[in-house]
């Protein structure tokens, strides 16, 4: 008994250091790309004048973009530590999913239009009403839904949807698209971080660290939320969270 007492210390600490050090190492990571993405983008505007060949202006545009999905893999490394850490201070309010859904766009939207991308909203209740009021934290549910669409752009196809729904035990937030989908084998492989469902896609490079679905799983767990994940070869992926109606 106390070797396993200690044995499970151990793990602890392990878990309290790994935990530790990711946080370091993307606090520490932000700065230098803040800077990058911030002179590249005023590069690549010619704000203090032309660039002369445009090739240079090309060139930033790469270091920018790279800049912004490297950020982007910092800031999920960072979620996910304090998810599994439970370093939360969840604030659970009724939040209106028309203006969620419309922050999230608005946040995704250079995204969108270098992806040649467009999402369609739908209230499938009552096509036109103000969508229901959910019971959420904030910031965890606009992270949560920017997690789904960029998931669905990364690796799906068009068209993408989200759509919102009553449903007996709350109200339903359903993100989908019309991609090459994934074995439903694969699928709770996709909730463990750093996992890919082996597809044409994903070896294709369509990108990605493997972090969305497992950080979007944490949020939802953390607001008494429920994720569930359906696909199949060819038959496009849908994500289904149910959230408590306020």
């Amino acid at each position: 008994m106390r070797r396993i007492n200690r044995a499970r210390r151990r793990a602890t600490r392990l878990d309290e250091q790994k935990r530790a050090f990711l946080r370091m190492v993307s606090h520490e990571l932000r700065t230098p790309l803040n800077a990058i993405i911030g002179f590249s983008e005023i590069i690549a505007c010619e704000l203090y004048g032309p660039l002369g060949a445009p090739q240079y202006k090309e060139y930033a545009e790469h270091v920018r973009s790279s800049g912004h999905k490297l950020l982007r893999l910092v800031n999920q490394v960072l979620e996910m530590a304090r998810l599994e850490g439970h370093a939360l201070d969840l604030n659970l309010q009724a939040e209106p999913l028309d203006i969620v859904i419309e922050d999230v766009l608005v946040t995704l939207r250079d995204e969108l239009a270098a992806r040649g991308a467009r999402v369609d909203v739908l209230h499938l209740d009552q096509p036109g009403a103000p969508m229901p009021l959910v019971m959420a934290d904030p910031r965890g549910l606009r992270n949560l839904l920017v997690n789904l669409l960029q998931n669905a752009i990364t690796h799906g196809a068009a068209p993408v949807s989200v759509h919102v729904r009553r449903a007996a035990d709350g109200v339903q937030l359903i993100v989908d698209d019309a991609g090459p989908g994934v074995p439903a084998a694969a699928l709770p492989r996709l909730l463990r971080p750093f996992e890919h469902a082996e597809t044409a896609l994903t070896r294709g490079g369509a990108g990605g660290a493997g972090l969305g679905l497992p950080i979007v799983d944490l949020l939802c767990d953390a607001m008494g939320a429920t994720l569930h994940l359906r696909s199949d070869t060819g038959q496009g992926f849908t994500a289904t969270v149910t959230l408590t109606a306020a």
